[in-house]
């Protein structure tokens, strides 16, 4: 689904000037439930996903004035939910790492979120997403759930359209070969 995405216009009397309050949430109705949905994909966790996106929009919110195409925005806020991803697992790895005990088990909150999600958790694809190295799951999250070009999630991911081929591919045959064995 297609939504224009507010712009400040280029000295054309008769366009609407938007301030960054009114494209923020033109672009948060439009698009946070899509975003919560693949930071969660990339997480495993609604509750850090929703933040991670919250997170993105108060950046993009308090740097609105400074982004030099307003048609980038998605594009921004898609890389911030990716990078925030990265951070949060990177973090949760720490954390994790430093434990005396043994890995507690994740206090799950439903979130308003839980219903719309519950139809995309087919369990055992899910599970082999989840166990892809995290750049190939990046790889195959963005391109065939949030449906970006190569060049989209090459911008999104910070790497080459090669380097998207080549985590896109070997994500496929690793999910191939767990979803086989399965049983």
């Amino acid at each position: 689904m297609q939504v224009a995405t507010p712009r400040e216009p280029a000295r054309d009397e008769d366009a609407r000037v938007w301030s960054a309050d009114d494209a923020i949430a033109a672009l948060f109705s439009a698009h946070y439930r899509g975003l919560v949905r693949m930071a969660v994909l990339l997480l495993h966790d609604d509750g850090v996903a929703e933040d991670v996106v919250q997170d993105a929009y108060v950046a993009l919110h308090r740097r609105w004035w400074r982004l030099r195409d307003a048609d980038k925005a998605l594009a921004y806020l898609r890389t911030s939910v990716v990078n925030g991803a990265r951070s949060a697992l990177r973090r949760r790895g720490v954390a994790e790492r430093h434990l005396a005990r043994g890995p507690a088990e994740p206090l799950v909150v439903a979130s308003a979120e839980t219903g719309a999600l519950s139809l995309l958790r087919h369990r055992e694809v899910l599970d082999a997403v989840r166990r892809l190295p995290t750049r190939q799951r990046e790889a195959i999250v963005l391109r065939y759930y949030a449906e970006l070009s190569e060049s989209e999630i090459a911008d999104a991911m910070g790497v080459s359209r090669g380097a998207v081929k080549s985590h896109a591919a070997r994500g496929m045959a690793a999910l191939r070969q767990s979803l086989e064995q399965a049983p």
